[in-house]
């Protein structure tokens, strides 16, 4: 389809290559729910994967639908559904569609760095490593203020955006 191609660069997603794993061989080995889930848990909450494990990025476009998070695709597609879509998802990303050289591909990763780039800015800005020195100094990062202050901060800003 046409459509899709305007979704620009990937949807990545990491999941637990562990977690993966498992999904692969229960999908392969009767594809029952009761033992998809345990692994399903560790894509959908990665606070569960030990910290020395290692994450792989996925690529929901592989998915071939649009879904907001794994919730999401859980309320939709079922434990059964979601899990075969998670593998699609890899396998889509170790297809490399967009033929992106090995160097600039997204690589696999401890669940420690993961979390530490998800308490971060989200993973985009973590993973252009060549960005280091931009981190914002501290005097431009917002400051707190009064409710005062943030009503007229509000009141400057807001019309234009209102209409």
């Amino acid at each position: 389809g046409e459509e899709e191609d305007i979704t620009i660069g990937q949807d990545l997603f990491y999941v637990s290559e562990k977690a993966l794993a498992g999904i692969k061989e229960k999908l392969s080995n009767g594809k029952k729910e009761e033992d998809l889930k345990p692994f399903l848990d560790r894509v959908l909450d990665p606070e569960l994967v030990p910290d020395e494990e290692m994450m792989v990025p996925v690529d929901m476009r592989g998915v071939g639908k649009d879904f907001d998070s794994i919730e999401d695709m859980v309320a939709e597609l079922g434990v059964v559904g979601t899990a075969e879509a998670i593998v699609k998802a890899r396998e889509y990303f170790e297809a490399n569609k967009d033929e992106e050289p090995e160097d600039e591909r997204p690589k696999p990763m401890t669940a420690a760095e993961w979390k530490e780039a998800m308490s971060g800015e989200g993973m985009e800005s973590e993973l252009d490593l060549e960005d280091d020195e931009d981190e914002e100094p501290d005097d431009e990062r917002p400051k707190p203020m009064t409710v005062a202050e943030w009503k007229e901060a509000m009141s400057g800003e807001g019309t234009e955006s209102e209409l």
